[in-house]
């Protein structure tokens, strides 16, 4: 029933084709059909899974510098990172009423993206333990069940105690100018922050990352249980970020290169994309408009 009041109210105001999407990977397709056909304008409602495949999509069919649609996100999923990170409200009534005022008044931004090897994304991508997590929510998602606060927190715990390496690190890390940077146990690169909400509370990972910045990172030397659960504290307090020794936190980067010495899990924006043992990610600024 909000899903029809909500596209009421935004075809009273735009000439509106609605889409529904049938599987994963449909939405990218609809989105470069929609650049390609020149579109002036791709809305979402979804979580970030289904806007990091719509942005995917409007930028094959319109890659920067090119002429791609303004792009406004609903929010539809469990977490909506990117959602709120361009500064809508989560609740979907307010955020179509925050839409339509934008449309109104013509208030755009051009944002920063990064793009781990062909693939876009907007919030953060991971090598690691919170890939691992992601793939174990993906699991139970195909098996029927609702994500939510509560099985990534699970699926989190199950992990660390139980299934990651956590005394073998496997990432190197490399930078143009820089010495290579092993003994990593996990990379989450960032193109915005928070790096994630539980339940309402944010999850910071690198306070500073932003759509006008290159990519921030944090990484780690250690798994150990009790630096692991301070680093986890300080991600939920606020304002803060991770800080220690065992912390390797870098902002503003335009390039960075994971190399692994085991296949590692990987996810972008919040979705499984398999496992990696090389992955470069860079910033491309100004790569995507918004509607604010």
């Amino acid at each position: 029933m909000r899903r029809e009041v909500i596209t009421r109210a935004l075809a009273s105001e735009l000439d509106l084709n609605v889409v529904q999407t049938r599987y994963r990977g449909h939405a990218g397709h609809v989105a470069e059909g929609a650049a390609g056909d020149g579109y002036e304008l791709v809305l979402t409602l979804g979580g970030d899974g289904t806007v990091n495949e719509v942005i995917n999509g409007m930028l094959r069919g319109c890659p920067p510098p090119g002429a791609a649609p303004l792009f406004a996100p609903l929010p539809g999923g469990s977490a909506n990172v990117f959602t709120r990170s361009v500064g809508l409200p989560a609740d979907l009534v307010d955020a179509t009423g925050q839409i339509l005022g934008a449309l109104q008044e013509g208030r755009t931004r051009s944002i920063g993206l990064g793009l781990a090897g062909q693939r876009y994304f907007c919030a953060n991508a991971g090598l690691g333990l919170d890939a691992e997590v992601v793939r174990v929510v993906e699991g139970q998602r195909a098996r029927g069940r609702g994500a939510s606060a509560a099985m990534y927190v699970w699926a989190a715990v199950r992990q660390f105690c139980a299934v990651t390496n956590r005394r073998v690190p496997a990432l190197t890390l490399e930078r143009d100018g820089t010495a290579a940077l092993g003994g990593l146990f996990l990379g989450i690169v960032s193109n915005s922050s928070p790096w994630t909400y539980l339940g309402q509370r944010p999850v910071v990972a690198s306070p500073r990352a932003g759509f006008d910045t290159g990519l921030d990172l944090l990484a780690v030397r250690t798994l150990g249980t009790l630096r692991t659960l301070n680093m986890v504290r300080q991600m939920l307090s606020p304002g803060g970020g991770p800080s220690g020794r065992h912390v390797v936190s870098l902002h503003d980067q335009p390039a960075l290169t994971f190399r692994a010495a085991r296949p590692m899990a990987f996810q972008v924006d919040g979705e499984y994309v398999g496992e990696r043992e090389h992955v470069m990610l860079r910033s491309v600024p100004n790569a995507l408009r918004v509607l604010v």
